[in-house]
């Protein structure tokens, strides 16, 4: 069940529509998103026209005069009041119709939704920030808004000689979190990221104090750049004061910063904003700093709407965040590099060697920005095959993010860094490898020992064969061969599919040992859960594998009949590190292995892991709510007593024994342990369900949550293994 689609007193409800029949025009994007996104159910309707503003106005007073029905059929509080905010009207005379909450009078933050209506005004299904009616313990601050501007400039993040007036401290209802609470919203202004002139908002709780969130305000503004190898281009940036920075708000208020020559070493050393007082950039020659910057600003942003457009996928950490970029590092660098520390990139100016050209292309940006994805996913050692692995999805997805972005100055191809001047043309060749004279082109039992940028090659070499085939041809205007290792011709699936499975097998098999027979079964079990097991394009994906000396190919799906293979050795997939079976059961990789209904798992401060910063966050809605984390092809161990262990922490509004509100563990379908509100307590215990009934067999594990409608419970899980 999607309970963002559902309606809380299960059934349809029918608003008045008014006599409106044009459409809208989206609204404007809400300064911050919402913590949570919903899935719609799928709706008529063949897009948005423009209406007039006397139609749009009639709208927005007929969605105002249905809100407190609306408020009713989603079953919200009595405490709580629905204020329009637009009306978006398809060409079949669907709506949509986006509100903001109020309670008792008050704003909430991550209190918008939106109400989906059909012709006839039934309502088909709703988007919530925040599920369930909004109930808070306190009303009262213990806080004054002088206590609590005092709190936000102690709190303020990356803000120099901050302050802030009380006057510009209000309260509000936090609800972006599962448990809403009161709070202060506070304007902090100083010297920050954006600027001089930077203002962000605090968010602390009106009770403790304690912060509870903090994001730049800023007026976004879209400018003009002259990069040195994109050309001229129109970029984000947004307004301060009266002038303009390279700060980009529609991508994670991602800030490119000039290094200012700092050492490698230190690259933040001298680093300073790019500012301006009108809203051009860069002259598209290294006489100006800023032609770099505009690189920079561009690739990043178009490798940001690769990921969100291609995987849903929203900045590299999938949280909405930008990572900060720092170009014109140290003298004479050709390089480029991504830093997981400090969440950042880097990249250095060239050398004579490529005519000092800026190492900041398009699918150089790309590859920078996918160390960060690599990272925040399957985490591949930067060593051995793993490392070759780690290179090879960055040159890969910088490739995919040339081939999207569609800039004629620098068309698709698989030529990475094509455009900074090297002596032999480019950086790599994902169609032939070994062009270079050091890249592997094919495995071999020393690719662990090579260089993770040579032995990427054999990645590359995979996904070119997996993409685009066998046989010579010209891509954005360059040669290409589509030699193999083993003399062997196919077609490929093309490079969308080709991503998608490399996506997929990344973010949802790959672990941090992975090596290429790892990759190749990873691919494998990728292309069937999108294209399914008898699919042509999961043989191909077994084909190009073979092409490159990883494994052979699986039988023909059309015929049954398997097909020539190589000779070379193949290593064995890896195992899971530790003796866990499961991936990732110290969620410290993120979603990576699991599959959830929500947004469970987490980092949020508002709860506590038990060991590192991430853990699973189930339930908490104090509404009818059902929730699910699972993970499938878990190999139960066919040697002693397999066992299934976790931290379990509970939470709850309820009082008594009953148990109203549950969390089910279940194997294959059946349920082997229940936890209910009646455990809750005051920090984490350890749990051990017998899974000595499934000795050696592969199992689907998930954790079913249930809550119903009246006081929430919240479950806290952490450290899961079978072992």
């Amino acid at each position: 069940m999607n309970r963002k689609n559902a309606l809380a007193t299960g059934v349809a409800a029918t608003l008045a529509l008014g006599a409106v029949s044009m459409v809208a025009t989206q609204s404007a994007a809400a300064p911050r998103p919402a913590a949570t996104a919903g899935t719609s159910v799928a709706r008529p309707g063949a897009g948005f026209r423009a209406m007039s503003a006397d139609v749009r106005s009639e709208a927005i007073r007929t969605a105002g005069r249905n809100a407190a029905a609306t408020a009713r059929a989603l079953g919200l509080g009595p405490d709580e009041r629905l204020v329009v905010k637009d009306v978006l009207i398809d060409a079949d005379g669907s709506r949509h119709v986006r509100y903001n909450r109020t309670y008792r009078g008050l704003p909430v933050i991550g209190g918008d939704l939106v109400v989906h209506l059909a012709g006839d005004g039934g309502i088909t299904g709703s988007d919530l920030a925040h599920q369930g009616a909004i109930r808070i313990a306190v009303t009262i601050p213990k806080l004054t808004a002088a206590d609590a501007s005092a709190r936000a400039v102690k709190h303020a993040r990356h803000v120099k000689k901050a302050k802030a007036d009380s006057k510009d401290s209000a309260l509000v209802v936090y609800a972006v979190g599962k448990i809403p609470v009161l709070a202060y919203r506070s304007t902090v202004t100083g010297e920050g990221e954006t600027g001089p002139a930077s203002r962000q908002a605090v968010i602390v709780d009106a009770t403790s104090g304690v912060p509870l969130d903090q994001y730049e305000l800023h007026q976004s503004a879209t400018g003009t750049g002259n990069g040195v190898t994109v050309g001229q281009v129109s970029i984000e940036t947004a307004q301060a004061g009266s002038g303009y920075t390279l700060t980009d708000a529609a991508h994670g208020s991602t800030v490119v910063y000039d290094s200012y020559n700092s050492p490698q070493s230190n690259p933040k050393q001298n680093a300073r904003t790019f500012s301006r007082t009108t809203n051009s950039w860069g002259n598209g020659t290294n006489s100006s700093r800023e032609s770099a910057a505009v690189d920079a600003s561009y690739g990043l942003a178009k490798t940001w709407d690769y990921y969100k457009n291609s995987f849903n996928r929203s900045g590299i950490r999938n949280d909405g965040r930008g990572a900060p970029a720092y170009v014109h590092v140290d003298t004479g660098l050709l390089n480029a590099f991504y830093d997981d520390d400090c969440f950042c990139m880097f990249f250095g100016d060239g050398s004579s060697q490529n005519g000092n050209t800026p190492v900041t292309a398009l699918d150089v940006a790309g590859h920078e920005m996918s160390h960060g994805v690599t990272a925040a996913t399957a985490n591949l050692t930067y060593s051995g095959e793993s490392g070759g692995l780690n290179e090879a999805t960055s040159d890969i997805f910088g490739t995919m993010v040339e081939f999207s972005a569609g800039n004629t100055g620098d068309p698709g191809d698989y030529y990475i860094g094509e455009k900074l001047n090297m002596s032999g043309g480019y950086m790599r060749r994902m169609d032939n490898p070994a062009a270079d004279g050091s890249s592997l082109s094919c495995w071999n039992s020393g690719a662990g020992s090579a260089d993770v940028h040579y032995s990427s090659g054999i990645g590359n070499h995979f996904f070119y064969l997996a993409a685009e085939g066998t046989g010579a041809k010209t891509i954005g205007g360059r040669s290409h061969t589509g030699t193999t290792c083993n003399n062997d011709t196919f077609t490929g699936i093309g490079k969308d599919k080709a991503a998608a499975v490399w996506y997929r097998a990344l973010s949802t098999y790959m672990t941090s040992t992975t090596n290429y027979a790892g990759a190749r079964t990873a691919t494998l079990q990728a292309a069937a859960d999108l294209y399914g097991t008898d699919s042509q394009e999961r043989y191909l994906v077994s084909k190009a594998w073979a092409a490159v000396s990883v494994g052979t190919a699986l039988p023909d799906p059309g015929t049954g009949t398997p097909t020539p293979s190589p000779t070379a050795p193949t290593p064995s997939p890896t195992t899971p590190p530790g003796g866990n079976a499961l991936a990732n059961g110290g969620f410290e990789q993120g979603t990576s292995g699991w599959t959830q209904s929500d947004s469970i798992i987490t980092n949020s401060s508002l709860q506590t892991a038990r060991d590192g910063s991430w853990y699973a966050w189930m339930m908490g809605y104090g509404a009818d709510a059902v929730e699910s984390l699972s993970q499938s092809s878990v190999a139960v161990p066919s040697t002693g007593t397999p066992k299934l262990t976790f931290w379990l922490k509970v939470s709850t509004q309820e009082s008594g024994s009953t148990a109203y509100d549950t969390l089910k563990v279940n194997v294959n379908g059946t349920t082997l342990a229940t936890y209910s509100n009646a455990n809750a307590g005051s920090g984490y215990v350890q749990k051990t369900v017998d899974l000595s009934a499934y000795k050696g067999r592969t199992v689907k594990l998930d954790f079913a949550g249930t809550e119903d409608t009246y006081l929430s419970t919240v479950f806290l899980l952490d450290g899961i293994a079978i072992g």
